[in-house]
């Protein structure tokens, strides 16, 4: 059934994700806790937010998400760049220590890209794509 297999998919990337969470967490000051990797990959996916649209996206205050941004920039994973739009705001933007993290994590989906190329036909990967592709704007409705 359909819906059956959507959500054992649906699993399989959360084990990921939360396998990976907490893969980098170890006792030097400048690794990422759980949260502090929630909220790089929350800003990460954001693409540029601004401090208040973080705070209510994740629902926390704005002092709180202030207090979070200021870890993650003291640890060089995020910087502020102050916004053209007001320059009175800044945009938050991660840096290549969190993209070369990210790229790293992200072996999971390369070799699950590589298996489907290798297990699949070109006709079938053209398809699958075709389908990702109305199943992420059918999401984004």
């Amino acid at each position: 059934m359909l819906e059956n297999e959507f959500e054992r998919l649906y699993f399989k990337f959360r084990d990921n994700y939360c396998k990976n969470l907490f893969s980098g967490v170890d006792e030097k000051d400048e690794s990422l806790t759980p949260t502090e990797s929630y909220c790089v990959e929350v800003i990460f996916l954001l693409d540029h937010p601004t401090v208040r649209e973080f705070a209510d996206y994740v629902n926390i205050s704005q002092p709180n998400a202030t207090y979070r941004i200021n870890s993650l920039i003291h640890k060089g994973y995020i910087r502020k760049i102050v916004s053209e739009r007001d320059k009175r705001e800044y945009n938050l933007e991660v840096t290549d220590k969190f993209l070369n993290n990210y790229g790293v994590k992200a072996t999971f989906n390369s070799d699950l890209m590589n298996g489907i190329k290798n297990k699949f036909s070109k006709e079938e990967v053209d398809l699958l794509e075709k389908m990702i592709k109305k199943i992420v704007d059918e999401i984004m409705v």
